[in-house]
């Protein structure tokens, strides 16, 4: 743990260096409002949730977010939230949900990796992306959270190689917009089986979510 805290500092002041010194104003990025995204998606239907708090959001720093319940039927639903920052260049860095979500009282079972096939979009070929997998707990409740970090077309699981991308784009781009996709799915019961299922609902619907993320997340 030590050590990973140790490498994880290293790319966030390398990180915060290299977007220092590139001080050009990033180009703005033609983008939908994520308030735009459908409610009605093939087979689930979107409840909003309540707007985050002022001081979540102050911490949080986002540009635009979404946070919403989906539901494919009484007992298969999932929650949504995409967090968008139009720039990282000032201290307003995704924030993980390991630092987030033991803050509030969810403390990790499991935690790995996992692949998903998403399709792409009229005409082109189905891809795997690689995404978090945690299983979290809060006294007797228990949830799957699957995330991933999306900016420029691009997919990436792990910190740190979010935080290399962020400062090569940076020097290269001369752009540090990105954004943070999560979706949780509840765990009826301690069951393997029960896990397994979450799981499957989960990985349902980000299959559904993922086409529809580049009309508003910029590539």
């Amino acid at each position: 743990m030590l050590t990973r805290a140790a490498i994880l500092f290293v790319c966030l002041t390398l990180a915060a260096g290299a977007i220092a010194r590139a001080e050009r104003s990033e180009p703005v990025q033609i983008r939908a409002p994520l308030s735009g995204f459908p409610m009605e998606l093939p087979g689930w239907h979107g409840i909003q949730e309540p707007p985050f708090e002022p001081n979540i959001l102050r911490v949080l720093g986002v540009d635009d977010y979404l946070t919403r319940a989906y539901f494919a039927s009484p007992r298969a639903g999932v929650g949504l939230y995409i967090g968008y920052y139009k720039s990282q260049r000032q201290g307003d860095t995704m924030h993980s949900p390991l630092n987030c979500l033991p803050g509030s009282g969810w403390e990790p079972l499991s935690q790995g990796m996992t692949s998903v096939q998403v399709p792409q979009g009229e005409g082109l070929p189905p891809r795997d992306i690689t995404v978090n997998r945690y299983v979290v707990q809060k006294g007797l409740e228990r949830q799957m959270v699957l995330y991933w970090y999306q900016a420029h077309g691009r997919v990436v699981a792990s910190e740190y190689w979010s935080k290399f991308y962020l400062i090569r784009d940076a020097v290269r781009l001369n752009r540090t917009d990105g954004s943070l996709v999560r979706v949780i799915a509840p765990i009826q019961s301690e069951s393997a089986a029960d896990e397994a299922s979450a799981e499957g609902v989960a990985r349902s619907f980000v299959q559904t979510l993922f086409p529809r993320l580049t009309q508003f997340l910029p590539e």
